[in-house]
């Protein structure tokens, strides 16, 4: 009796802690894309069911659908969703339209720190507007383009050889983008193992944010800038700089040299697809893709190796951000659980379960930790590349300038219309417009 006296009171005081009793007990729904990492969430979530007493639900939508879905649901004024993880484009519009809860006040009474977090996650996650202490989501999902490589190839002594002698490098992993297309074009229609193999799997995908995602993860590198950093929404000679226009050559150049058949509207999907079935020895993909090739049967067990985005011609390194915040939707009619939820995912020993279960935490005690690099195969890349980000305007008429983008670069790059400078123009005159209509010029 007295151990059962003791476990109960233990039990009602760990609830306690969140601030929520079993009488108060709410049923929550957390929305987010349809992904492996909203699979691991799902179990990582069920250590704050046994401490809140509160009953998680989940509504997940594939990527392809995930914003149209989850934007109109924000717009309408819905209840479906009391925790909202929107994609890093969404802040803007998200937070002057209304649709999320700010949560500098929450943050300071409950001891959560924006400063313990990777700064490039909270600038491009939480922040609006940009460059300012006002903050819409706490960091969930860090992520950011990066690429794998089939390691297990690169150190074929035959292929090593054969490379060298062409090259006069060894076939490695490249440290600019002229050395990538050469491995690309190495591969390009190879046999290996009885097979056809191809160079690289890039971002080619028109309907959603795909090609731009691809195309500017290059771009940047290259000297693209989206304006005037001393004069905002000033994008004439930057975003269609010299550096730009090669950028989107070298990135059709890419294209058209050294994917797989059947690559013109390709995206993350496409790209684990192509990799794991073994068609090409590059792969251009986000970071949520790597612990899924560790463990698999063709490519895991040390197969696949993992590098940052290279440089660009005058040694700059950048790479295109992803990941997610995570919010509490302002029409939700349980927002004090839906906060309770927040405070829990902010623990440092939930982000380390975190981190363990497959998801890229922004802790900066976990990504900062002295063994972090060595704790999976792809841990320092993630560290490298997220040191070197850039995200995509998360301006409220975001979706606007990001339709314009698509059909600018994947009429370029995969339709072979015009010329780069005639795409990357059209698309200063496509955003110039677009900002007028919103009084930004």
């Amino acid at each position: 009796m007295k151990t059962k006296t003791l476990l109960m009171s233990a039990a009602i005081a760990t609830i306690a802690s969140f601030g929520v009793s079993k009488a108060q007990a709410e049923d929550l729904t957390l929305c987010w894309a349809a992904w492996d990492p909203a699979n691991a969430l799902v179990e990582l979530s069920k250590d704050f069911e046994a401490k809140s007493g509160n009953k998680m639900h989940f509504e997940f939508v594939p990527w392809p659908n995930f914003a149209d879905r989850m934007l109109n649901e924000l717009n309408s004024g819905g209840k479906l969703c009391d925790l909202m993880i929107g994609d890093s484009q969404w802040i803007g519009g998200s937070a002057e339209a209304g649709h999320y809860v700010k949560l500098n006040d929450f943050f300071d009474a409950n001891g959560i720190k924006m400063t313990d977090f990777v700064p490039a996650t909270v600038t491009g996650y939480s922040e609006w507007p940009k460059h300012t202490p006002n903050y819409w989501a706490l960091p969930a999902f860090g992520d950011v383009v990066g690429w794998t490589y089939r390691k297990d190839w690169f150190a074929r002594p035959e292929l090593q050889a054969e490379f060298k002698k062409k090259y006069n490098r060894d076939l490695a992993e490249p440290k600019t983008f002229a050395e990538l297309k050469d491995i690309a074009e190495f591969f390009q229609k190879r046999e290996i193992d009885g097979k056809t193999v191809y160079g690289a799997s890039i971002y080619t995908e028109r309907g959603s944010e795909g090609i731009t995602m691809g195309a500017m993860d290059v771009l940047y590198s290259y000297g693209f800038k989206y304006e005037n950093p001393d004069k905002p929404y000033d994008m004439k000679g930057f975003v269609n700089s010299p550096g730009a226009v090669a950028g989107l050559d070298f990135y059709k150049s890419l294209y058209d040299c050294c994917t797989p058949p059947g690559s013109s509207n390709g995206y993350m999907g496409e790209g684990i697809d192509a990799f794991k079935s073994g068609q090409v020895a590059l792969q251009m993909n986000f970071a949520f893709t790597w612990p899924g090739f560790e463990n698999d049967p063709n490519v895991g067990h040390g197969k696949t190796g993992y590098f940052a985005n290279p440089a660009g011609p005058n040694g700059e390194k950048f790479a295109q951000l992803g990941g997610q915040g995570i919010s509490v939707v302002s029409y939700s009619t349980k927002q004090k659980a839906a906060l309770d939820y927040i405070k829990w995912f902010a623990q440092p020993e939930t982000q380390q379960n975190w981190w363990k279960a497959g998801g890229f935490s922004c802790l900066r005690s976990v990504v900062e930790a002295p063994d972090f690099g060595k704790s999976q195969p792809y841990a320092q890349t993630f560290l490298d590349s997220m040191a070197i980000v850039k995200d995509f305007w998360a301006e409220p008429s975001y979706a606007t300038l990001l339709q314009d983008t698509q059909k600018r670069f994947h009429d370029f790059v995969v339709a072979g219309k015009g010329t780069s400078q005639e795409a990357l123009d059209g698309l200063v005159d496509d955003w110039t417009k677009t900002f007028k209509e919103a009084g930004k010029i």
